[in-house]
């Protein structure tokens, strides 16, 4: 399979030469990343040139990027002192430095906000990840490939939906998951916890209405990794003596 992936990542560098960002092949996994002024031409010659042929695109999400590789919490296990907690504030639950700390964490020049292609070529029996960054944090926006692939048509309406990518050249943007009227874009990282508000049904208006948030942004205690016996990897000669 290795070498089979390895032919495909070569024949991708030299037929992109001059559009590729990166290619990586990783447990035995393409990954391409292309510019988004040369998405488009990208996608259409992979799947109309007979050494690609990827007639179908399986999967299509977002991904917010902000604070990435970084965590919260530092706990490997517990001191006299209880759990330890994390001392810088990430998540929006904890309070408003994080949201500035997630602004702050932007990578300039790469983006925040990218979509990821999943790609099957039925004829070759390949698969193929291909990343595209928006360049603009503010106002993330790609072109769409619903004139190339139909089946994109859902996909994108849920990464806008839930990211607030804008994928121009969609015949019909809407959301799909969230309610009519919702504020916001629920997977971005700066999206509160708790939500903005609620909704319940009024017995007095009888009809559903929509308040604020009565929860409290609360911070849930991690999971800790204990190192006891239980998880102590045998010798082989201890295997032995045992059977």
């Amino acid at each position: 399979m290795t070498d089979s992936l390895q032919v495909l990542m070569e024949r991708l560098q030299a037929r992109f030469a001059d559009t590729l960002l990166r290619c990586k092949l990783d447990r035995e996994e393409i990954t391409l990343e292309v510019p988004t002024d040369k998405a488009v031409d990208c996608f259409t010659a992979l799947r109309d040139e007979p050494e690609f042929a990827f007639e179908q695109l399986i999967d299509l999400c977002g991904v917010d990027y902000a604070a990435y590789g970084d965590t919260e919490w530092a706990t490997d296990e517990t001191t006299y002192k209880g759990f330890s907690r994390g001392v810088v504030e990430r998540a929006i639950g904890r309070g408003a430095p994080a949201l500035s700390y997630i602004r702050d964490k932007t990578v300039a020049g790469e983006g925040r906000f990218a979509v990821v292609y999943h790609l099957l070529s039925i004829t070759r029996n390949e698969r193929l990840r291909v990343r595209v960054f928006a360049p603009d944090s503010e106002l993330p926006v790609v072109q769409s490939v619903y004139p190339i692939w139909a089946s994109a048509d859902w996909f994108e309406r849920e990464a806008f939906d839930l990211f607030g990518i804008i994928f121009e050249g969609h015949p019909d943007l809407r959301r799909i998951l969230t309610d009519y009227g919702f504020v916001g874009h629920p997977f971005r990282k700066d999206f509160p916890l708790i939500g903005n508000v609620e909704m319940r049904y009024d017995p007095e208006r009888e009809r559903v209405v929509y308040q604020p948030v009565t929860i409290e942004p609360r911070v849930l205690v991690p999971r800790v990794i204990r190192k006891d016996h239980r998880y102590r990897v045998k010798p082989p000669q201890e295997d032995s003596a045992d059977a």
